[in-house]
């Protein structure tokens, strides 16, 4: 990259703001210890600081209503929850205490919890330990007790068990915590839905409540005359900054004339208004349009500003796809980028299933610097224009899509491969070679069968554990690919 040239797309675009995720922090032990054992709740209050601590130190807002020790202290920690509006509990044991403790705290809040219980240091000195150093190391003993009781109150029970600073213990915590960032996002989402369905799509084809009911979300359905409109409002000053902020962002490459890079940059202007006025975590959007009129340039000159805006974290998705965006949104939330994705071809020389979709891409993705190519026709629509193009970061990837079953649930659904460079097609898509450890062949049946539907998200690295945390948290189900144990 020509460092005085391009800058990265960190460095120039401010990502959108969105309220942290909020975490709800109890620990706890049996009060009928502490006459008997003067030392041991000195120490489990210790614990719960450092677990405080470590909590704070994640990218979310720590609400830690202390330590409990009877249920009559759990029910006022579980008012003090319910109130914070949480999007995960978490239940520190620091030893054991009764479920009668930790059940008022899941019912009342009614927000998703996660009882984690890590003892001191890897294992006990049993020759110098008494009972109360030995119950400083009980958090493990009320756990399938909790479990028990959550199973009969018609409550999901999750866990960690460890030690205080066990690091693998603490990454299985931290994928909880992530999945609560999807949880808190989506239900504040509002995902926007511009034109109409992409004809013949029938799997596109979302129900609108179902969105709203499953995550919380609010979906609004919006005009391309409201992009018209703003898009009219733009200057050739604004314009020219937006070229100017573009040939930072990508390569320009010799097909693009200056007409259509012009019409973009306008129409990506237009794009950032109309997100701020509708106040959008997301857009889907589609129109064919006819002879060039208006509504099918602008679905036509929509990719640099949908591209710029995935950058932000306001991801952008083609072709009406709907779950497709609220996928990208939640990988983003997870800080996995998630770009527009469906199946291109298969390699079986390579063993690889190549990716890639024109349309809105998310540069987090790039392996190189992204490039702007024009192009004269788009592959099954109208129009022309200008359209984003690179290659993905070889590297772990997870391929994540939201599918829909018979009864109308939704699902999450996810297989993990690597990026590996080799031969792609420079037709302004994004596009990538994933190996998914076996056979190309197999690997798209068994994705197919899971009711995925024609696009989903390709993420960066192997998040698939964090996204079944999230399914898991949205009372979701969750389906993994696996081929070659991967």
């Amino acid at each position: 990259m020509n460092e005085n040239h391009r800058r990265s797309a960190s460095e120039l675009l401010e990502p959108k703001q969105r309220r942290r995720t909020r975490i709800g922090l109890v620990s706890g032990g049996l009060g009928a210890y502490w006459p008997q054992f003067p030392d041991l709740l000195p120490e489990l209050q210790a614990s719960a600081r450092y677990v405080t601590e470590r909590f704070t130190r994640l990218d979310a807002e720590v609400v830690d209503v202390g330590f409990i020790s009877d249920a009559q202290e759990a029910g006022l920690a579980a008012e003090k929850l319910r109130l914070a509006d949480c999007d995960l509990i978490v239940v520190f044991l620091a030893t054991y205490l009764t479920s009668s403790m930790v059940l008022p705290i899941a019912q009342r809040a009614k927000t998703p919890v996660l009882v984690i219980d890590l003892q001191p240091t890897e294992a006990m000195d049993h020759a110098t330990f008494d009972t109360g150093k030995w119950l400083a190391y009980c958090g493990q003993c009320p756990v399938p007790e909790v479990a028990n009781v959550f199973r009969r109150a018609g409550i999901p029970f999750r866990s960690v068990s460890g030690y205080l600073r066990q690091e693998s213990a603490w990454d299985r915590i931290i994928q909880w915590v992530h999945a609560a960032g999807v949880r808190s996002t989506l239900r504040n989402a509002r995902h926007g839905l511009m034109g109409h369905l992409y004809p013949g799509m029938l799997d596109v084809s979302t129900d609108l409540s179902s969105v709203s009911t499953t995550f919380g979300s609010h979906v609004e359905v919006l005009e391309f005359d409201d992009l018209r409109e703003r898009v009219n409002q733009v200057t050739d000053a604004q314009v020219a900054d937006r070229m100017l902020l573009a040939k930072q962002l990508f390569q320009i490459d010799v097909s693009v004339n200056d007409e259509d890079f012009a019409w973009s940059a306008k129409v990506s202007v237009g794009l950032d208004r109309l997100v701020a006025d509708f106040d959008l975590d997301s857009l889907a959007y589609y129109h064919r349009g006819l002879a060039g009129e208006q509504h099918e340039r602008l679905g036509a000159g929509m990719i640099l500003g949908a591209s710029i805006l995935t950058a932000r974290g306001i991801p952008m998705a083609g072709e009406y796809e709907l779950r497709t965006s609220i996928a990208m949104l939640a990988s983003h939330a997870i800080g996995a980028g998630g770009s527009f994705t469906e199946i291109q071809a298969l390699n079986f020389i390579d063993g690889v299933v190549e990716m890639g979709h024109d349309g809105p891409a998310h540069l987090a993705v790039s392996a190189r610097d992204p490039l702007l190519r024009g192009l004269g026709i788009y592959h099954g629509k109208r129009g022309w224009g200008v359209s984003v193009e690179f290659d993905v970061t070889p590297g772990p990837v997870t391929t994540f899509g939201i599918g829909q079953d018979p009864d109308g649930r939704y699902v999450f659904i996810t297989a993990e491969g690597e990026v590996v460079p080799g031969p792609l097609l420079a037709i302004g898509n994004t596009t990538s070679r994933v190996d998914f450890g076996g056979d190309p062949g197999v690997w798209v049946d068994e994705w197919s069968q899971t009711g995925i539907g024609h696009h989903w998200a390709l993420c960066l690295g192997h998040r698939a554990g964090d996204i079944k945390a999230a399914a898991s948290l949205l009372g979701l189900e969750h389906r993994h690919v696996s081929l070659g144990g991967r």
